[in-house]
């Protein structure tokens, strides 16, 4: 059954298409916290990433992402970028999950003590 999800699904991980060109051209560059794998070709003229997991680009944190992009030519594990002390770490993005920010009011919200109806508008 892994097989076939790795034929037809590229939501899941890599494909077999994506595995057999990483064999064959890839060089690992690094790999992230959440476990992702980034690879470039040999000449450094294609690069690529190997989630670990859902295929989501909002997992990719914004060093390696410029590196993927071509932004900067050297990985984040060579050189990293300078942090300012107020940056946050990355998160991923968290829409459709629980996590999800929800105002108050809505009726997403968990907790029904901080709920409270919207005031409707209404022409003067």
């Amino acid at each position: 059954m892994n097989f076939l999800l790795r034929l037809l699904t590229w939501w899941n991980g890599q494909t077999l298409g994506t595995q057999l060109f990483t064999a064959r051209k890839g060089v690992k560059v690094g790999e992230d916290k959440q476990g992702n794998v980034f690879y470039e070709t040999r000449d450094g003229k294609r690069r690529w990433v190997i989630y670990n997991g859902e295929s989501e680009a909002s997992r990719i944190s914004p060093d390696w992402h410029g590196w993927l992009h071509f932004t900067w030519d050297q990985p984040p594990t060579k050189s990293a970028l300078p942090r300012k002390p107020w940056e946050k770490p990355h998160q991923e993005n968290l829409t459709g999950t629980p996590l999800a920010y929800a105002p108050a009011g809505s009726i997403r919200r968990p907790d029904p003590v901080e709920r409270r109806d919207y005031e409707a508008w209404s022409p003067e």
